[in-house]
């Protein structure tokens, strides 16, 4: 790679004289970009792709319903495709690099060799839906109201960011606290810019279905909640010939269909209804793909590699519940879930353990702590369990090929047993006050029955009254932010180039924020100063030994029952799309939008009485 950004010598008040600073059409952690000033398209991208049709599709991300445009704050349960298709952002990632973004609004990027600030160039022809500017002050309004009013996620991510201001219609500037690190000027970069004057009638803090203002490429045209939602192209947008979208945003619309129930979600993808789905369930992806249409190879089913690191899914423990406070308790549960068994007999072999919070990349800690590692957590050894140092970093037991394994019940009752929870006559564990150890476990997802009532039933086995409820989506987000739950199997992404997100998710801060992503109210000084040596990470290498030494402290603390990851994405198509020969590795949901519509295709499935046509 190729290290473009050019460094001038600048004298300014705020900073001390003859500071250095870069001044680039883009933005590496570590400084290295693939694409020079005069790019003309990312290499994943087809610049001669079609032009037109619709890319329809099931909800993103498994999201079963939704009640609000408002994607920025913590009520109701907002439509996530709205972030991803109507706003710009001042820089964009490219899917192609690690940890790279060129500019979009932003024409170019200013920040000292300290990282005390950062200034970005807008383009004064970046213009909102309304033909009104993009401009610093819509960027201020936007970090202001994401700090003060927004998702505990931004709150966190923009914690370091102590002003920032307008100084001139095209320039805003971003003041950073000390050691606030590289990372965060690409997150503040590809934050979504929100139009100041739109939230002048519009409570930016209050769930809406307003039709939202953006500046990007495509604009929210008709809203059937809580079932379709579809996005068509601006046709005066902006952006369309800059380097950043060359063969991006080749269809006309975009649709989404939401599902409740995966079942009827997966039938009318087989009745052509929509037209590209993402399979979630290994089940399903076996067995579900014998309709007449895959069997005449119409609907293709694809798998597509992913290069970034694994989801952190799992089951998560709500430590804000006394009883799950002690750690033989959780270590209990954890020996309770039967990987083996679920992968062969519910998953189809077809998935691999999740031993860690960074699954699928150097950055997993891995044997005995040793070298950098070992000498960044020896600043905390007296803070830490003692095996960190004693014994390799801990990977879940696998369970057996049996759904019950005596075994490793028995173990967990003797952990249960050393926690002060023993069996009573009728069977129930209790403590010493005569209180049951009774453990919730809701969901949304109907699907999720198949695995976890295996589990809640080794719970049972165990005395344990635990009990797995598939409740209401919008019962769920409001239990889930309110934190009434005591056991919680999400997803989180992880980025490739961790940094100061990691705070939202594992830090003390966020412990306590209602509805924030730290979903088991960690909060751990070690925890805390090792987030901060990622984030102050100047090279690669750095990063990747302060983030081993954080994941082999966090799976040492045993919050979570590690799940299970595939490395890849299982999608099925009707045969209508055409996608670039070589798809970027890094952000398969953002790799969509180089796909493109093949018209002589439709027209062909459409005569074969496969479609209805009217695309």
């Amino acid at each position: 790679m190729k290290n473009f950004p050019v460094t001038l010598t600048l004298i300014a008040l705020t900073t001390p004289a003859f500071a250095d600073v870069t001044i680039s059409h883009g933005f590496s952690t570590f400084g290295d970009l693939k694409y020079g000033p005069d790019f003309t398209h990312f290499d994943y991208a087809n610049p001669d792709a079609p032009q037109g049709g619709t890319m329809s599709q099931r909800q993103l991300f498994g999201t079963p319903t939704f009640d609000s445009l408002n994607a920025f704050i913590i009520k109701g349960d907002s439509a996530p495709e709205v972030s991803v298709h109507i706003y710009d952002s001042l820089m964009v990632r490219a899917n192609d690099e690690p940890d790279a973004l060129y500019g979009l609004i932003a024409e170019t990027i200013e920040y000292p060799d300290d990282f005390s600030y950062v200034v970005f160039n807008m383009r004064p022809e970046a213009r909102f839906h309304d033909d009104t500017p993009v401009t610093a002050a819509d960027v201020v309004f936007t970090i202001n109201a994401l700090q003060t009013e927004g998702h505990p996620y931004y709150r966190n991510l923009l914690s370091d960011v102590t002003a920032v201001t307008a100084e001139s219609a095209t320039r805003v500037r971003f003041d950073l606290a000390p050691g606030a690190g590289s990372g965060l000027l690409g997150s503040v970069a590809e934050l979504p810019v929100l139009p100041a004057h739109f939230y002048d009638t519009v409570d930016f803090a209050e769930s809406w279905m307003d039709i939202p203002l953006g500046s990007g490429p495509y604009e929210v045209t008709t809203v059937d909640a809580p079932r379709t939602i579809t996005f068509c192209k601006d046709p005066d947008y902006w952006g369309a010939d800059l380097p950043v979208n060359t063969g991006r945003n080749n269809f006309d619309c975009f649709t989404y269909e939401y599902f409740v129930d995966d079942t009827v979600g997966l039938e009318a993808f087989a009745a052509g209804e929509y037209h590209m789905r993402v399979e979630y369930r290994s089940a399903s992806w076996a067995t579900g793909y014998d309709f007449p249409a895959a069997q005449r190879g119409w609907v293709q089913q694809l798998l597509i590699p992913d290069g970034r690191p694994a989801n952190a899914q799992g089951i998560w423990f709500n430590m804000r519940n006394p009883v799950l406070q002690d750690i033989r308790v959780r270590q209990a549960l954890e020996y309770a879930f039967n990987f083996e068994w679920t992968n062969d007999t519910i998953f189809y072999g077809t998935y691999t353990r999740n031993d860690s919070f960074f699954e699928n990349t150097d950055m997993q800690a891995t044997g005995f702590p040793e070298g950098a590692e070992l000498a960044l957590l020896e600043e905390f050894r007296d803070q830490l369990l003692p095996e960190i140092f004693t014994e390799p970093a801990h990977v879940p037991n696998p369970g057996s090929d049996r759904p019950r394994d005596r075994g490793d019940l028995r173990r967990a009752g003797e952990l249960l047993e050393a926690a002060g929870w023993t069996v009573g006559d009728d069977g129930m564990r209790r403590n010493a006050a005569g209180e049951i150890l009774h453990l919730e476990f809701p969901d949304s997802s109907r699907s999720l029955e198949r695995i976890m009532i295996p589990y809640t039933e080794n719970l049972k086995a165990l005395g344990i009254d635990a009990e797995f409820e598939v409740i209401d989506p919008s019962a769920w987000t409001q239990r889930r932010q309110a934190f009434d739950f005591d056991l919680s199997s999400t997803a989180w992404s992880v980025a490739t180039t961790p940094g100061a997100e990691l705070r939202a998710f594992y830090g003390s801060a966020a412990a306590g924020a209602e509805g924030s992503n730290n979903l088991t109210g960690l909060a751990d000084p070690v925890v805390d100063a090792l987030i901060e040596k990622v984030v102050v990470a100047s090279t690669r290498e750095e990063l990747t030994t302060a983030v081993r030494a954080l994941d082999r402290v966090l799976r040492s603390k045993h919050i979570w029952i590690g799940g299970w990851n595939l490395g890849a994405h299982r999608v099925a198509v009707w045969d209508i799309f055409g996608m670039p020969e070589t798809p970027a590795p890094y952000d398969f949901f953002r790799n969509v939008d180089f796909w493109w519509f093949e018209r002589d295709k439709y027209d062909a499935l459409v005569a074969e009485g496969a479609l209805d046509g009217g695309l």
